[in-house]
């Protein structure tokens, strides 16, 4: 595990938010705005963010509208862990 990009994620409720809403499959921007209560404009700059980080990936680059993202592998392993961490809690 990537430690360095566990810290990026855990240094912001909104990474936090946006990673374990991905979790559950491909979405939308709007549609995890709408899951984790935040607004797009906040949701669209984290997803840039953790893109960035090669945690999330754009599945539909080419669309302006309508793009759907979801974890890299080792994304996946990342929310795995943070969820799992949030439980134990």
């Amino acid at each position: 595990m990537d430690w360095k990009k566990y810290g990026f994620i855990i240094a912001s409720e909104y990474r936090k938010k946006v990673v374990l809403s991905l979790l559950e499959g491909p979405r939308t921007p709007k549609q995890i705005a709408i899951a984790v209560n935040l607004y797009l404009s906040h949701v669209s700059k984290t997803l840039n963010e953790l893109q960035d980080h090669e945690i999330v990936k754009c599945l539909t680059p080419d669309l302006k509208r309508g793009r759907i993202y979801e974890l890299t592998t080792e994304g996946k392993e990342l929310a795995k862990y943070l969820r799992k961490t949030l439980r134990n809690r």
